[in-house]
């Protein structure tokens, strides 16, 4: 009679074992179709990976840009001219690079002071589902042409800085940055007190869009890149084609290739004062 019970024992654990194994079989299946399913609904949504860049060193060598490598190139002369005086550049991450690493570099090359100023970083809610370098905590993020490149290291964040400490300000474009910075009150209420003082607010390609939301621009003349000057005449700003525009103490650029017009405008405006 032990025996009996014995082989139905080993009979009932063979076919539950059976089961469970063919269970497991089963949802292994449906688990492999539901990836599956999954993997091919991502790939629809997803776009072909591409590079697609402006390299410093092709910009300068384009035909047409002879003015803007000679800027660069050509040392020089006066390295205290702009000596005492102080900047601040206002950037987000998705600044267009050479418009800010070119107008720093030549404000330093002259002898003045340049500190590199952003919003408070406040990552976007966890449900959009993205990650963040450790170093946003501390760095902005560049591009050339919507393409990220790199990062810069900022000195302060907008809500540290007063008008008093500085000179002039300049927001370098990039489609990304001059959204991110107009919807920061800091940087907002920062420029709208800079041009309370008279100070020198310079924008180039994009970034005018920040001085209208900071609403300054009603009855001043000005340029930007040319998809916003729409926005540019609707904050109540008259829009000029010209490579730079400079209007009492608000200096305006288009692009990147009038990097050097701007930092100009930009010396002359500070060596008058």
């Amino acid at each position: 009679m032990k025996t009996i019970k014995i082989i139905a024992a080993g009979i009932i654990t063979l076919f539950t074992t059976a089961n469970v194994e063919s269970q497991t079989i089963v949802k292994t299946k449906e688990m492999n179709v539901n990836y599956a399913n999954e993997l091919d609904i991502v790939n629809q949504l997803s776009t072909q990976s591409a590079v697609v860049n402006m390299p410093v060193t092709k910009l300068l060598k384009a035909p047409g840009n002879e003015a803007l490598k000679a800027f660069f190139f050509t040392p020089v002369k006066n390295k205290s001219l702009l000596k005492g005086k102080k900047i601040a550049v206002l950037v987000a991450d998705g600044f267009e690079e050479i418009e800010l690493t070119g107008p720093v570099w030549y404000f330093r090359e002259l002898g003045a002071e340049v500190e590199i100023v952003a919003p408070k970083f406040n990552p976007a809610p966890e449900r959009y589902g993205l990650v963040f370098p450790e170093m946003a905590n501390t760095h902005v993020m560049a591009i050339q042409y919507l393409q990220p490149v790199g990062w810069l290291k900022f000195d302060h964040t907008a809500d540290q800085i007063k008008v008093s400490d500085y000179d002039a300000v300049f927001i370098p474009g990039g489609a990304w940055n001059p959204d991110n910075l107009r919807y920061d009150k800091d940087v907002i209420k920062f420029i709208q007190d800079f041009n309370k003082a008279g100070k020198l607010i310079a924008a180039i390609c994009h970034a005018p869009v920040v001085l209208a939301s900071a609403d300054i621009l009603k009855g001043r003349k000005l340029t930007g890149y040319w998809n916003i000057q729409v926005d540019l005449k609707n904050a109540g700003g008259t829009v000029l084609e010209q490579s730079v525009v400079t209007d009492r103490n608000i200096i305006t650029s288009r692009h990147p290739i009038d990097v050097a017009d701007f930092s100009k405008a930009v010396e002359n405006w500070l060596i008058k004062k």
